[in-house]
C-alpha cells in the first residue's frame, strides 16, 4: 500500500482519525478532510508527515453540500498524482440533525433530508469523483461508514439508521457498476463507538450500559476496531470478488 492514496472523509477526530493514522501507519499518503477547525487539521497533516514520512494535506468540505466534492477532487489532483482509496466517513451533527434523531412522530423532513444528503448522496458524489481517478489507475477501493442502526432499534436512531440501509444498498449498485474498472465497493459497518458523536445523545450513559452488557467481549466500541477493515478491503489481499459487501463490526451486540 506504500506509496497509494486514500481520501477520506471527516478524519479530524473519532472513526475518521483512527483510519487516517492506520493508513499513514502503512505509509498511504492522505487526503482527509475537515469542517471547521483548520488548526486542528493542518496540526495533523504535519504529524503524519513528520511521524510517518508521507505527504498529508488537508481540505475543508461542507458534507451538506455534497457538490463541493467536485472542486475538492480537483484540488487533490494539484496536490497528489493519484488516488487509490475513498472513504465516505463524515457525519452531521447537532442541529443539522434536529428532527431527524427523534422518535418517529417527532422526525420532521428537513432534519431527515440532511442526514440522508450527509450520508447517502456525499457517499455518491465523492465516490463518482474518486472513481473518475481510479479509472486512470487501474482500479482501488470505496468504503462508506455505516452502523448497525440500520439492524438494531436504538431510540431516536430512525433517521440515521434508515440512511445507513439506504447507504449499503447503494454500495451494492455502485460495486455492480465500477467493478469492470477494477474498483471494489465495500461497507463497514461499526456497532455503538465510543465517540464525540454518541457522546452528544441524550441517552449516552445508557447505550454505554447496555453495550457493555451485551457485547461479546464486555466493552463499548473504540475507533481503532473499525482500521483493520478498512486496510484489509483496500489492501490487495482482498479478493477482487469481496465487493458490495457490509463487514459487520459490533461485539456481537447485534446479535442480542
Amino acid at each position: 500500500m506504500k506509496g497509494k492514496t486514500l481520501v477520506i472523509s471527516g478524519a479530524t477526530r473519532g472513526i475518521g482519525k483512527a483510519i487516517l493514522y492506520g493508513f499513514a501507519q502503512k505509509g498511504v499518503n492522505c487526503a482527509f478532510t475537515y469542517n471547521k477547525n483548520a488548526e486542528e487539521a493542518q496540526k495533523i497533516a504535519k504529524e503524519l508527515e513528520e511521524s510517518y514520512g508521507i505527504k498529508a494535506r488537508c481540505y475543508p468540505l461542507d458534507i451538506l453540500e455534497p457538490e463541493q466534492y467536485k472542486e475538492l477532487f480537483t484540488k487533490i489532483d494539484t496536490d497528489f498524482d493519484r488516488v487509490d482509496f475513498f472513504i465516505s466517513n463524515a457525519i452531521i451533527s447537532g442541529r443539522s440533525v434536529v428532527g431527524g434523531f427523534a422518535p418517529f412522530m417527532r422526525l420532521k423532513p428537513k432534519g431527515l433530508n440532511n442526514i440522508y444528503t450527509a450520508t447517502v448522496l456525499a457517499f455518491v458524489v465523492g465516490a463518482q469523483e474518486a472513481a473518475k481517478r481510479m479509472k486512470e489507475s487501474g482500479g482501488g477501493s470505496i468504503i462508506s461508514l455505516s452502523s448497525t442502526g440500520n439492524l438494531v432499534y436504538t431510540p431516536n436512531y430512525a433517521g440515521h439508521g434508515s440512511s445507513k440501509n439506504a447507504v449499503e444498498t447503494m454500495v451494492k449498485y455502485a460495486a455492480s457498476d465500477l467493478g469492470e474498472w477494477g474498483i471494489r465497493v465495500n461497507c463497514v459497518s461499526g456497532g455503538p463507538i465510543d465517540t464525540d458523536a454518541l457522546k452528544a445523545f441524550p441517552d449516552y450513559e445508557e447505550i454505554k450500559a447496555i453495550v457493555e452488557k451485551q457485547s461479546a467481549v464486555g466493552r463499548m466500541g473504540q475507533p481503532q476496531d473499525l482500521v483493520g477493515a478498512c486496510l484489509f478491503l483496500c489492501d490487495e489481499s482482498a479478493s477482487p470478488w469481496l465487493t458490495g459487501q457490509t463487514i459487520i463490526i459490533d461485539g456481537g451486540t447485534s446479535f442480542k
